[in-house]
């Protein structure tokens, strides 16, 4: 067996510069990860299988595709591998919430499968593939701290440290789609010069502002966090709706999640640490 951690992306900043022609748009963004989120689980097999458990398998149980059979297919087709596999998606993370669970998931495989055959991790056909899985699964699949361009596909590596994080999802969906048909297409302007903390401070999310006008749960969550002691940073990553708050220490960190769940008892929230 081989077991794969899927963490959770989140998008400390995103920029969203321009419509592509392609129908995708140009951005700028910076991918960092987190201790925590799905695992995807590899055994060997006579036949193909593939479940969902954990406490957000209900989310996807009813998808006759799924990112990581997709990945898997991927892989096969590239590298000409066709044993059969029977592979265990533990889900933690909400699905359709803005912190890559689905691209997670998918580039977790492709490394599984890779360790499996004896690929190298570094293999520009992993890349290639995780490219057309989505625009996340690039960084993924790196799962790395990263400036993202173009899609998100094109990828610089920076450093970040591990400040403890709280995710809060109010467990409202937001289609991606919609709200990027939302953006206003106003380019303003690139990321910022600096280290990552610079960058995340001095930065935006331009998906934000449609994001909360589909989903206004989004205001509750982020009136939440920027008013938690010793908060550094309060935004909600990618196209929602999970925000996240930076902290510099994790008894504030501990402390907001306690409030939190006992005010919105019904709400995910995640304490983890950037890593």
């Amino acid at each position: 067996m081989i077991v794969e951690p899927a963490p959770a992306k989140l998008n400390l900043a995103l920029h969203v510069r321009a419509r592509r022609d392609d129908g995708y748009h140009e951005l700028e963004t910076l991918f960092v990860f987190v201790r925590d989120g799905d695992t995807v689980r590899l055994t060997a097999g006579t036949r193909d299988g593939f479940a969902i458990i954990g406490p957000f398998a209900g989310g996807l149980g009813g998808e006759g595709d799924n990112l990581v059979t997709r990945a898997r297919d991927a892989f096969r087709a590239e590298f000409g591998i066709g044993d059969p596999l029977s592979i265990v998606l533990d889900k933690h993370l909400p699905v359709a919430s803005g912190i890559g669970g689905g691209s997670a998931d998918a580039a977790a495989t492709l490394r599984a499968m890779a360790r499996l055959a004896d690929v190298a991790l570094d293999d520009a056909r992993l890349m290639k593939i995780a490219a057309a899985l989505g625009s996340d699964v690039p960084a993924c699949l790196a799962g790395r701290t990263m400036i993202g361009r173009g899609r998100g596909e094109r990828l610089s590596p920076i450093d970040v440290p591990p400040l403890p994080v709280l995710l809060v999802n109010p467990g409202v969906g937001v289609s991606t789609a919609a709200v990027f048909a939302g953006w206003d297409r106003i380019d303003r302007g690139a990321l910022p010069d600096g280290d990552a903390l610079a960058i995340a401070m001095n930065g935006r999310n331009d998906l934000e502002p449609p994001a909360r006008a589909l989903a206004p749960a989004i205001d509750a969550v982020l009136a939440l966090l920027v008013q938690a002691t010793g908060v550094r940073l309060a935004r909600m990553s990618g196209s929602g709706a999970t925000c996240f708050a930076l902290f510099d220490r994790a008894e504030d960190c501990a402390a907001a999640a306690t409030a939190i769940r006992a005010a919105r008892p019904e709400w995910w929230c995640l304490e983890t640490a950037l890593a």
